[in-house]
Parts: structure tokens; sequence; C-alpha cells
């Protein structure tokens, strides 16, 4: 709960985000706990929920995260945020909260039906065969033919070459 205190410190930045007691209680067992043998886990995972929820409402950088006491340093609101979203907390969440608000609302818990959006959206790109193949070149944009002798390519010629063209290498 944030108290008057905490508001002082935080100034504006809680306002309107903040977890208020009756929702963090919904989500707290969702998150996972610190792992077994390792340091105790001292980041307060409400106060790091209230940072990644000020993210997500203002749209700031990660760098811009208002400093301690605040909230979380930024680097370790990013790296929860990072760790959560690989091990699928973040799908998870999303799914027990889904499930309860329908059974709130006497609903079946998973939809019995999916709505599926095939609307095409027409563009200026041909969608025709002709859209995947080159085009063809003129014989006269070409200066080598294909047709042309390989000895007449010479790597030890004295004379330099005057013409190339970029799209057919020469091969020697």
């Amino acid at each position: 709960m944030w108290t008057p205190e905490d508001r002082r410190l935080v100034g504006d930045y809680g306002a309107g985000q903040a977890l208020s007691d009756d929702q963090y209680r919904l989500i707290e067992p969702l998150i996972p706990s610190a792992k077994p043998g390792g340091r105790p886990r001292s980041t307060d995972m409400r106060r790091l929920l209230d940072a990644l929820f000020y993210v997500v409402r203002t749209g700031c950088q990660w760098r811009h995260l208002p400093p301690p006491p605040a909230f979380p340093p930024w680097p370790t609101v990013y790296r929860y945020f990072r760790a959560f979203l690989e091990a699928g907390v973040w799908e998870a969440l999303r799914h027990h909260l889904v499930v309860m608000l329908r059974e709130q609302e006497g609903r079946d818990p998973t939809p019995s039906a999916a709505i599926l959006d095939t609307q095409s959206v027409k563009t200026t790109e041909k969608g025709a065969p002709e859209a995947l193949t080159r085009p063809r070149r003129s014989r006269a944009a070409s200066v080598t033919s294909p047709s042309t002798p390989r000895a007449s390519c010479s790597a030890s010629s004295s004379t330099p070459l005057t013409f190339r063209t970029p799209t057919a290498p020469e091969r020697c």
C-alpha cells in the first residue's frame, strides 16, 4: 500500500499505476520465487511491478525510470522483465486473469469459439507471377553476349578492357 511517505518520495510517479492491495494479492502467487539455494531476493516485487507499470503507462525508456528510492534501479527492473518474459510469467499472468474474469462474469473459463480476421489488404505491388520473375533485359543493354567464347577473355591480355557490365561478371 502506498503511504503518504512513499508518495512524497515518488511524487507523481506512482499516481494511477500503483497496484492496490487486492490487485497485488491476485498476482502475487504467480510471481516466481527466488531460486532455491541462491541468495535471498532483495528486490521488492511490488515496487518492481509498479516500475514496470510506470514504463508501460508512460512509455519512458528503461534508463529514464525514476531512480531509487522511487523504484528499483532500472537494470534490475529490466533484468526481471526479461527473465519473466523468458519464463512465461507474463503469459501465465494474463491467462490466469482472463480465466478469473470470465468465471467472475459467469462465463465458461475457456472461450468456445475464436474469431479469425481474414480481410486482405490491397497493395500497390503486383500479386501475379510476373512480380516474382526478373525483368528481361534488351540485347542492346548487354555488351557481352552469353555466346562470347571464353578464350576471348584472357587474364594476361596487355590491352585493358574498356567496357564492363556490372550485371555480367567476367569469368576467365
